[in-house]
């Protein structure tokens, strides 16, 4: 079948990472799928979570913040703000999020310290969440480079990293890195996070009023594998 954009079945969008986009976060990149655009920002702070000292936890802590500015969308999407409610939507893709970064990051040898990552999306074609957990996981990165270049600790605490791609089937056939006219359209819809040594670290996948065999799935693990490859190599091109 002919993709939209032209693409073959194999191939990802355009993925682009510019960094420094935030000049007052410790880390930041304005990361790029095609069109969907998220700036992902991490700041530092001194202090942990209330709950990690009443339980005397030790080391530091990750959380993210997602969120869809209004005009990300073809039709103006209200700020949470002004509903008086957290969007759905939004809460369980930010936790989402911070599991992962906290599956790449050696907590304890962050120390006492909080590392908050906030993802905002600029645009949205599909694959926000999968966007916004690649580009977090270069900012954090980023950030945690300044608490060595301020001595405050002697080695960066971040041990893997991590890159998230979608993958699904639209008119029967698998599809990797999907945007939104094919995302819309797809039978099965699924996320991948995974590590650099092409370990999981969530899997979420659900077919759309279908079902989806045992060929199927492996089909679709491998696109993303394949995927996951190379936006592992883009961040260290920028990170090295």
């Amino acid at each position: 079948m002919a993709r939209p954009d032209g693409r073959e079945a194999t191939d990802l969008r355009n993925v682009t990472l510019e960094p420094g986009v935030a000049p007052h976060a410790q880390g930041s990149v304005l990361i790029s799928f095609g069109n969907t655009k998220v700036i992902c920002a991490a700041t530092l702070e001194e202090v942990v979570p209330r709950w990690m000292k009443e339980q005397g936890v030790p080391g530091g802590w990750i959380t993210a913040e997602y969120s869809m500015l209004p005009y990300s969308t073809l039709t103006r999407k209200p700020r949470d703000s002004s509903k008086g409610r957290p969007d759905g939507r939004g809460t369980e893709i930010q936790r989402l999020i911070g599991r992962s970064l906290r599956a790449a990051v050696d907590l304890t040898a962050l120390g006492s310290r909080t590392l908050w990552v906030d993802c905002d999306v600029l645009q949205a074609d599909g694959g926000t969440r999968t966007a916004a957990i690649t580009g977090a996981c270069v900012a954090i990165e980023l950030a945690c480079r300044t608490l060595i270049d301020a001595g405050k600790i002697s080695k960066s605490p971040v041990k893997r990293r991590v890159a998230a791609v979608s993958v699904g089937i639209v008119d029967d056939q698998p599809l990797l890195d999907l945007n939104y006219l094919e995302d819309k359209d797809a039978s099965v819809d699924m996320n991948l996070v995974m590590t650099d040594r092409l370990e999981f670290v969530e899997l979420q996948g659900s077919g759309e009023e279908a079902v989806f065999s045992d060929a199927q799935l492996a089909a679709l693990l491998e696109l993303g594998r394949g995927g996951i490859r190379r936006l592992l190599e883009i961040q260290n091109s920028i990170l090295t």
